[in-house]
């Protein structure tokens, strides 16, 4: 049923990693069906957004840091006037590099990136999902993690870390889909492959060659899906995760 009906409240959807990119798309996606979007980054809500939430419903949190991914937790439980969250999209994530823009790589990553990475990538997901089941619940509400196609193979830019914490994140969405579906929320993932954002290292264009589609792939492009995954489409999908790269894997 579509929510902009006048005697319905809109759905609303939590969202990390939201000033650029995937998360961006996501927000005008979502937005654009009338869904109410709380976003989460590290950065303020910027004065030129595109799109019409206004900074009421931006949470400045630093999701490396335990305590102020608590604290954005009970913001947004505040903010959440009816008690529901429809959808949790977990999109943030960092992919620290070397001098230069070098790969780092598991002899040389420092041990404190690694659990910088892994709190952003892995930890705070399970943190803000947890934290706000009972939102989820009461809505019988839907989780996407974005993990990646750096999950399941060696990639020459995505870092170690990055990579690793990634393929943790995919396992740990078929542990919540068993947990959290017998609540009656769905969780599932989608893994991009070589999307055109901000982030593209130099040599993409070599990993072209190899896609099957001979393109890269667009942030709406897999924000269609994310979208889908949060919505009656998909309602008895639950533990998937979804490969968005143009046949990059096969």
């Amino acid at each position: 049923m579509p929510n902009s009906q006048s005697n319905q409240p809109p759905r609303t959807l939590l969202l990390t990693g939201a000033s650029r990119g995937i998360g961006h798309a996501t927000v005008k996606r979502f937005s654009a069906a009338g869904w109410r979007v709380i976003t989460c980054s590290r950065h303020p809500f910027p004065e030129n957004c595109p799109w019409g939430a206004g900074p009421e419903d931006h949470i400045q949190v630093d999701l490396s840091d335990e305590g102020s991914t608590i604290e954005a937790i009970a913001e947004i439980k505040r903010r959440l006037n009816s008690g529901e969250l429809h959808a949790l999209v977990n999109n943030a994530a960092i992919s620290p590099k070397g001098d230069g823009g070098k790969r780092l790589g598991s002899l040389d990553t420092a041990t404190e990136v690694w659990r910088q990475v892994f709190r952003v990538n892995f930890f705070a997901p399970i943190m803000l999902a947890r934290g706000l089941v009972d939102e989820l619940k009461a809505a019988k509400g839907a989780v996407v993690n974005v993990t990646s196609i750096a999950g399941s193979r060696v990639h020459p830019f995505a870092g170690a870390a990055y990579a690793t914490s990634k393929a943790a994140l995919a396992s740990l969405t078929r542990e919540m889909a068993s947990d959290f579906g017998r609540l009656g929320i769905r969780v599932n993932a989608i893994a991009p492959g070589e999307i055109d954002t901000a982030i593209l290292s130099p040599g993409t264009e070599k990993i072209v060659e190899q896609i099957p589609l001979q393109r890269l792939g667009t942030p709406d492009e897999v924000a269609k899906i994310i979208y889908v995954l949060c919505t009656e489409t998909s309602s008895y999908v639950n533990g998937a995760e979804i490969h968005i790269n143009g046949g990059q894997h096969v």
